[in-house]
């Protein structure tokens, strides 16, 4: 399997990485074992994760996912084999997005203990803090860095303003840089990556890895009517948001390239993500075992330029 850089470092990682929103959530832990042993097994070693999921389900206080993840990697004994990604500064409680250096060093020591490991890969701002200086975050994730906690650093949410001033901050204060950023990205949201956000990460070296690559299962196909809103937890708000003349001819156009191929939507949807230069690697989680083979698949499928291009088309945000 093809591996890609993550930014500057050394980290290598496949073109896909596994989404970690499910484990505790749609996927219980004996569900969540059969998902990342298959996973693993295909040579998709990049797990990414949050300290809040998940913080939003009935009954649920943040850290079940990276709990689950924990207790698999402990079983299997697997961790040097692993890339593990987490994020940090979502609401956990505290009212609000917090990057404040005393509440990030709590806040590793805890996922760490969740992923029951020694160190993080890559550790992400997960939300921007603006009421707290870049000097301050960085030289707090410069502390972890040096303490062995942490391999890199990244970030999630930013807008190219805010990415630019961080890059900068860091080159001033000699401090760790942000060597990834975790955008919002797929056929169905392209403008808010692609108008600057790229422009940015491809001049200074980040890898980019997307969540909500299939935009939260839709691009899967299976929301091609009102009707379709009950298929699950998040149908409703997809077909409110997505079952619209733009959202049906990407489908199409998804139908098309797919049929080309013998292959998916969900396939091709994936693929063109990990086709574009400046990405390196699509994130994208399953619920059941059923929907690996998708994702496993996905890895593989080379789009033609005539396939991209006729994506694009349909999914075009601007003349």
């Amino acid at each position: 399997m093809e591996l890609r850089r993550l930014g500057r470092s050394d980290i290598l990682v496949p073109p896909l990485c596994i989404g970690g929103n499910v484990f505790g959530w749609t996927a219980d832990e004996a569900t969540s074992f059969r998902l990342l042993d298959a996973l693993f097994d295909a040579g998709l070693c990049f797990i990414d994760t949050a300290d809040i999921y998940s913080r939003w389900a009935e009954g649920h206080k943040g850290g079940e996912s990276e709990t689950i993840i924990g207790r698999w990697i402990k079983a299997r004994g697997n961790r040097d084999r692993l890339v593990i990604a987490t994020k940090v500064g979502a609401d956990m409680g505290q009212g609000g997005v917090c990057l404040k250096p005393d509440y990030i060093r709590a806040a590793v020591d805890a996922s760490l203990s969740r992923l029951q490991t020694d160190y993080i890969d890559l550790y992400q701002s997960h939300w921007d803090d603006p009421d707290t200086p870049f000097e301050e975050v960085l030289g707090a994730y410069d502390e972890l860095v040096r303490a062995g906690k942490v391999r890199l650093i990244g970030a999630s949410n930013l807008t190219a303003p805010r990415l630019f001033e961080a890059l900068a901050v860091a080159t001033r204060e000699k401090l760790p840089r942000y060597e990834t950023l975790q955008p919002e990205y797929n056929l169905c949201e392209r403008a808010g990556y692609e108008a600057d956000v790229e422009a940015v990460c491809a001049a200074n070296g980040l890898g980019v890895i997307p969540y909500f690559s299939l935009a939260a299962g839709f691009l899967t196909g299976k929301y091609r009517s009102a009707a379709d809103a009950a298929k699950s937890v998040r149908g409703g708000e997809l077909v409110a948001k997505y079952l619209n003349p733009k959202g049906e001819a990407i489908l199409a156009a998804l139908d098309e390239v797919a049929a080309a191929h013998g292959a998916t939507p969900t396939q091709v949807a994936l693929a063109w993500v990990m086709a574009r230069p400046s990405i390196t690697a699509a994130i994208a989680s399953a619920s059941r075992p059923e929907q690996l083979a998708d994702l496993i698949a996905s890895v593989d499928l080379a789009l033609t330029g005539a396939d991209i291009a006729r994506l694009d088309k349909a999914s075009a945000w601007k003349d």
